[in-house]
């Protein structure tokens, strides 16, 4: 009887991205109501709804940069240790998943030690204002301290859908959503804690998240076990972890920057309000994006074990299948935002001036969204092959070559609405970001194929 992680190389890859893609999209979709959850209750606190929003909005970028340390260990190690296994070398696919579980914990108390001495100075040079930065100060605090909690859920994680246990993943993310969702109103309404009670909520939940997470990858069901001789951090292992880990990262790490900049500019040109809808809008985004990339990791699994398998036409075959479903997915929501932004900007906020001021903002910021399904299932098919280059080169020339410039270029070449040619910087950037990427898998991805092609001629007359 064959192994049930087999079924990654023989299983029909409709049925395959199915069962693995959907649990993997929902938990996405749920993961992302961690921070929109505390958004929603948070915008609609009576009195000060508003301004306590703006100043949640401010700890994004900080909240991103933590999520983006996650992503370069677990987005880094989850598709290597997948090679592996598809190699048959299970002792260092478990050597990866034990080096990832040390490299979190120290990041995570890095981090924790970091955020609680100098929050405050942060918040301030991301664009909160002197109505604002106490909001944002009282969320963070508290935030802070859960930190470990969220690095090993969103890090370890990746470890159980790499194996092919999308419903386990799955459910690591659900029950942190929903003791979320619960202990939101409990704690902001119910002890009038305010943000405080939201960032309490949430490191709650994820703390749940963890617990589910870790007891899994120590049990008896998974196929790769955290075991304490594979903890001993191991520069062969993790360093080439961390490098095909690093293009997720600056992808994630680059909306914090990002994120800066834009409240700099929006502050400049336009207030508190601009800024305001910048923390909708980057709130829509997620909503669109998450459940891509979680398209891309129901996926990972499926081509990053048949490159290592060396089965060539089923690689080729999992990602026109990703390609397809991104992009209809892409085409499908863009629709819907250009259709009805008031839906989506009122999910955030009652505030009638801010509601039909984002509501304006939206249909330009996502303008090029239907695009967007391209780019990330190419992005994601690199970091699947191990091709740590590619991915950095597309991330990096997404967000710093292309929209970074764009962000203080844009209100001087449409000088008529200054605050509405920032929000304008990121259709510009998306439209020529996956142009280029695009013309970059075309060529890299024939290689590949090419190679893999080349190596199962070899092996055959050998197995003759």
């Amino acid at each position: 009887m064959k192994d049930e992680k087999d079924i990654l190389g023989t299983e029909s890859l409709g049925k395959l991205m199915l069962k693995l893609a959907l649990p993997t999209v929902t938990a996405q979709i749920i993961n992302m109501l961690y921070n929109i959850v505390d958004r929603m209750y948070i915008g609609h606190i009576p009195g000060e709804g508003a301004l306590a929003l703006t100043g949640v909005g401010v700890c994004m970028p900080i909240i991103m940069i933590v999520s983006a340390f996650a992503a370069l260990v677990g987005y880094g190690g989850g598709p290597r240790a997948s090679i592996f296994m598809g190699k048959g070398e299970k002792d260092k696919a478990e050597q990866t998943l034990g080096n990832c579980f040390s490299m979190l914990i120290l990041i995570s108390v890095a981090l924790s030690v970091i955020l609680l001495i100098w929050n405050r100075d942060f918040l301030m040079a991301f664009g909160a204002s002197e109505n604002t930065i106490e909001y944002a100060v009282r969320y963070m605090n508290i935030y802070s301290v859960g930190t470990i909690f969220v690095q090993l859920t969103l890090g370890m994680n990746v470890f159980i859908t790499a194996q092919g246990f999308a419903k386990t993943g799955m459910f690591s993310v659900l029950i942190g959503a929903v003791a979320n969702i619960i202990l939101d109103p409990i704690f902001i309404f119910g002890f009038h804690m305010g943000v405080r009670g939201a960032a309490l909520a949430t490191i709650l939940s994820q703390a749940m998240s963890c617990t589910w997470t870790l007891a899994f990858l120590f049990g008896k069901k998974t196929h790769l076990k955290i075991r304490k001789k594979h903890m001993m951090l191991k520069k062969e292992i993790i360093l080439p972890s961390l490098a095909l880990g690093v293009s997720t990262f600056v992808m994630q790490s680059s909306e914090s920057v990002i994120s800066v900049c834009f409240n700099s500019s929006l502050l400049r040109y336009g207030g508190d309000i601009a800024v305001g809808a910048m923390t909708i809008l980057t709130s829509v985004m997620q909503f669109a994006m998450l459940p891509l990339q979680g398209l891309g990791q129901g996926a990972q699994p499926i081509i990053s074990y048949n490159y290592g398998a060396g089965n060539e036409k089923r690689v080729k075959a999992a990602f026109w299948l990703l390609l397809k479903v991104s992009l209809l997915y892409a085409v499908i929501l863009w629709g819907l935002v250009m259709l009805f932004p008031r839906v989506f900007a009122g999910m955030f906020t009652a505030d009638a001036v801010l509601l039909d001021f984002t509501a304006k903002a939206l249909r330009i910021y996502m303008a090029c969204m239907l695009l967007f399904g391209i780019q990330i299932a190419c992005q994601m098919t690199f970091t699947s092959l191990g091709k740590a280059k590619a991915s950095i080169i597309v991330a990096v020339m997404r967000k710093f070559v292309l929209l970074l410039p764009l962000i203080f270029l844009m209100p001087h070449i449409f000088s008529a609405d200054k605050t509405m040619a920032v929000y304008l910087a990121e259709p510009v950037a998306d439209f020529f970001a996956v142009c280029f990427t695009s013309v970059l898998f075309f060529f890299q991805f024939r290689k590949v194929l090419r190679g893999m092609e080349e190596g199962s001629r070899k092996r055959v007359p050998a197995e003759e």
